[in-house]
């Protein structure tokens, strides 16, 4: 199969250290307060205030990373974030006082924060044109298939040797960054030319003042807010305002897991294939999006009291927001990719990864205080907010550059009327 083929040294080596990175994240990120409970023994609030206020300060991390990616390149960067977050879980079951708790975390959230903007700068490093739209789909079905099968590791664990199980994932996870700062090593330098024109730049003062891409990352925060739905909003609205039983909830993570580690690929390419640009194809993502939105705001309408009936159509809507995001998410990244400046890539990437930083912070508070007020209300907004970031994105797409916008570059006649660069 082509989408297997690797396009330069190395790249089976960088894959397959995506997958495992995600698979030791999948035996902490489902359990989460539970995990840091039983490996610290802190009590369970102060976990959570330590988690909460680590997690905002460690948003500062994002413009640091795309500074340090744009002067060291963005490989280093990857292998010393995989080599951080491995302290931090090394060090994790020493931490049974609440300072070296919070040093920890903080270490390994602001690891986490600029990890994939980082990640995403070596894609654009490495690749081109249509083959960062391929690694796109192709990282996030791994990294899915990963986060699923470390989930599935981290039960028979737990079921095998009870709560010292927590433990035992947390130094599994500890192995799993080492193991993938390694295999990054078996891939191509960062380029030297970027990081020179890099020094010589004007820094974020350059991406505060390019409108199409700032344009560019509004719409993705408008959509991002969406994209927390699966694993923050559905539960609380399926529980409280459905009236369906927590223990099937569950079956919604698991099907959206499914989908996006088996057909990421084969969708994301079927799309490509359909549309000319890649603002076109994120667009025709976010039309998915708001029609599984809008079916939950009409199931919280009717509230049917049969519970196989509204557990169907929840898992049925989350099967079309699973689609959306096969579709949305690779075109989106890959444009953000292609839209920035190869000397200043990862400030960009980083100022454009903002977006989803600041999407996953707001939507906890955002939507329980909503379902309080109805459980509908949440679904509407979101659809508001994905109307605002498909608007955007098409509306974009003249002022972007044509290479980034394009899956193809079109021929001269196509593009006379189109801006080159939008900067």
């Amino acid at each position: 199969m082509s989408f297997l083929r690797p396009r330069f040294k190395g790249e089976r080596a960088l894959i397959t250290g995506i997958a495992i990175d995600a698979t030791g994240s999948g035996m902490y990120v489902p359990f989460n307060l539970i995990f840091f409970k039983h490996v610290t023994h802190l009590p369970l609030a102060q976990i959570g205030a330590v988690l909460t206020v680590t997690s905002l300060i460690a948003m500062a991390a994002l413009p640091l990373g795309g500074s340090a990616v744009d002067r060291f390149g963005a490989l280093k960067v990857l292998i010393v974030l995989y080599l951080l977050r491995a302290l931090g879980f090394a060090l994790y079951p020493l931490a049974h006082d609440l300072p070296l708790f919070a040093v920890l975390a903080l270490i390994t959230a602001a690891g986490t924060r600029a990890a994939p903007s980082t990640l995403q700068a070596r894609f654009a490093e490495l690749l081109e044109g249509t083959d960062r739209d391929r690694m796109q789909a192709l990282s996030r079905s791994l990294g899915n298939a990963g986060l699923g099968g470390g989930t599935l590791i981290a039960s028979v664990i737990l079921a095998t040797l009870g709560n010292s199980g927590y433990v035992v994932a947390a130094w599994l996870n500890t192995a799993s960054f080492v193991i993938a700062a390694v295999l990054a090593t078996r891939t191509p330098a960062s380029p030297d030319a970027d990081r020179k024109r890099a020094a010589r730049s004007g820094g974020y003062k350059l991406v505060a003042r390019d409108r199409p891409f700032l344009a560019l990352a509004l719409a993705n925060l408008s959509v991002a807010i969406g994209y927390t739905s699966l694993t923050i909003l559905i539960p609380v609205y399926a529980t409280d305002w459905l009236h369906i039983p927590q223990g099937l909830i569950g079956s919604s993570f698991i099907v959206n897991t499914l989908l996006c580690a088996t057909l990421g690929v084969p969708v994301a390419a079927f799309a490509r294939r359909r549309f000319r640009t890649r603002n076109r194809m994120a667009t025709a993502g976010v039309a998915l999006f708001v029609t599984a939105f809008v079916g939950q705001a009409v199931l919280g309408t009717v509230r049917p009291h049969n519970t196989t009936v509204a557990m169907a159509v929840v898992l049925a809507c989350v099967v079309v927001a699973t689609f959306a995001e096969l579709v949305h998410s690779p075109a989106a990244s890959t444009l953000a990719q292609s839209a920035a400046p190869a000397e200043l890539r990862g400030r960009y990437l980083a100022a454009y990864q903002s977006s989803w930083a600041l999407a996953n912070a707001l939507a906890p508070s955002v939507f329980t205080a909503l379902v309080a007020v109805d459980g509908r209300l949440p679904w509407l907004v979101i659809t508001a907010t994905a109307l605002l970031g498909g608007t955007v994105l098409r509306l974009t797409e003249r002022s972007l550059p044509a290479a980034a916008v394009y899956f193809e570059p079109p021929a001269p006649a196509a593009t006379a009327g189109v801006p080159a660069a939008g900067r």
